[in-house]
């Protein structure tokens, strides 16, 4: 199974949230160059949301792509989007549950 329906540009965002999650796994660290990236814990947590959407985005993406590029039948599409997708968007729901707030009187 193949796919290249969309020319295998998914693997492009697989490599970005790779990318991104390299950055939240070496915050604080010096790079090569002596460089050292300091982002807060509340870009960390929009880092991780990123990380955690891309993933679903690759997931569906790579569904569509075999099953337009006839690897797949729309059966096998839709238990693969079960298998790999919806555990992916449960995942991410974890990012989205209301802040709780404290208020001072």
């Amino acid at each position: 199974m193949s796919g290249g329906h969309f020319n295998y540009d998914q693997f492009r965002i697989s490599q970005i949230s790779e990318d991104i999650d390299t950055l939240i796994r070496n915050n604080n660290k010096p790079d090569e160059e002596g460089y050292v990236r300091s982002f807060s814990p509340e870009v960390l947590v929009k880092f991780r949301e990123a990380v955690a959407t891309l993933k679903e985005a690759h997931a569906m993406v790579q569904r569509v792509d075999w099953l337009v590029s006839g690897d797949d039948g729309e059966d096998s599409f839709l238990e693969r989007w079960k298998e790999e997708v919806v555990p992916l968007q449960a995942k991410r729901k974890v990012f989205k549950k209301p802040v709780k707030k404290k208020f001072e009187v």
